[in-house]
């Protein structure tokens, strides 16, 4: 089995989940190789990639890395394939992600494929799984020139522990000018709540057009509070302008798979589906006993959601005190 690049998702030094996630799915085409661009790497965050199977970490660690963006993570990867020669190049399919692959299959002259659910070697051939026309339709892909280039689809994956002691490689970069012509000016640190991460949350407590404008949202964010939860919402509702557009589930929003999934006045669009139907327990409210949504259900309640929500919170808050 040849080596698996896998480009290293982090926030201030901590290994996000998605890269344990292409971890994992590194393991399944080959050897896993972690890649670390710009400075922040501590021994903490080595051990964590070395838990998920990576093991080798190259290190690209330089603060002129950070000062521009997107196109150094392209160039330290780009360079390393030349070195390592790998039989794959994995890319978490973030905005940025996507724009590093796009740079580095142009730098390689190799094929990218993109959302990839799932990942494995058919004799010397990596196969990507896709899921397109909003989760109807599943189809399996192969890039036909160069190493390929795969972001995969976040919360796609479930990450799986597979312990191995990760080595160190420090990697040295020289930035080409093209990279240095956009350049980071300042950072300001998104405002947080005290909500958990959709894309991370073990919980997540979403809302539809049922809900019936922005105000309505109140009760869903109501039971989301009590249970320590993430609020998501439907695409119907994000477009309405009922929540922001950062929440929204779905196909074209962010994917989630959580252990527990609370759907409420959401009719279960294909589009939707796409983007929770991984959840581990779904449970639905609806007052139309015939959406969709309920296909997918563990537990359904036909109901007013403005009736039933209030008391679920209720009677969850009595049992947490």
């Amino acid at each position: 089995m040849g080596e698996v690049l896998v480009l290293v998702d982090e926030v201030d030094g901590t290994v996000k989940k998605s890269t344990t996630e292409l971890l994992t799915a590194a393991r399944r085409i080959g050897d896993p190789a972690a890649v670390w661009v710009g400075p922040g790497i501590s021994d903490a965050a080595i051990a964590t990639l070395g838990e998920f199977g990576a093991t080798k970490v190259y290190v690209a660690d330089s603060e002129d890395l950070a000062k521009h963006p997107v196109a150094p993570a392209a160039e330290v990867l780009a360079q390393l394939m030349g070195e390592a020669a790998p039989v794959a190049v994995l890319v978490p399919s973030t905005a940025d992600g996507k724009e590093t692959a796009a740079r580095l299959a142009i730098k390689a002259g190799a094929g990218i494929i993109t959302d990839a659910v799932d990942l494995a070697a058919d004799g010397d051939r990596v196969v990507a799984t896709q899921s397109v026309f909003g989760g109807s339709t599943i189809v399996h892909s192969a890039v036909t020139h160069g190493v390929p280039i795969i972001t995969v689809r976040g919360n796609a994956i479930a990450p799986e522990a597979a312990p191995a002691t990760a080595a160190r490689q420090d990697v040295t970069v020289t930035l080409s000018d093209s990279a240095r012509k956009a350049t980071v000016t300042g950072h300001t640190a998104a405002v947080k709540g005290g909500r958990p991460d959709l894309a991370e949350a073990q919980v997540v407590v979403s809302g539809g057009r049922g809900v019936g404008s922005a105000d309505g949202f109140s009760v869903i964010e109501a039971l989301a509070d009590t249970l320590g939860a993430a609020v998501g919402a439907s695409r119907a509702a994000t477009d309405a302008g009922w929540y922001p557009h950062q929440f929204q589930v779905g196909q074209t929003g962010k994917t989630v798979s959580p252990q527990l999934y609370i759907a409420n006045g959401i009719s279960g669009a294909i589009q939707h589906r796409a983007g929770m139907q991984t959840s581990k327990t779904i449970v639905v409210v609806n007052k139309d006993p015939e959406a969709p949504i309920f296909e997918l259900a563990d537990y359904g309640v036909v109901g007013d959601l403005f009736a039933v929500v209030p008391q679920l919170t209720e009677e969850i808050g009595k049992r947490s005190n």
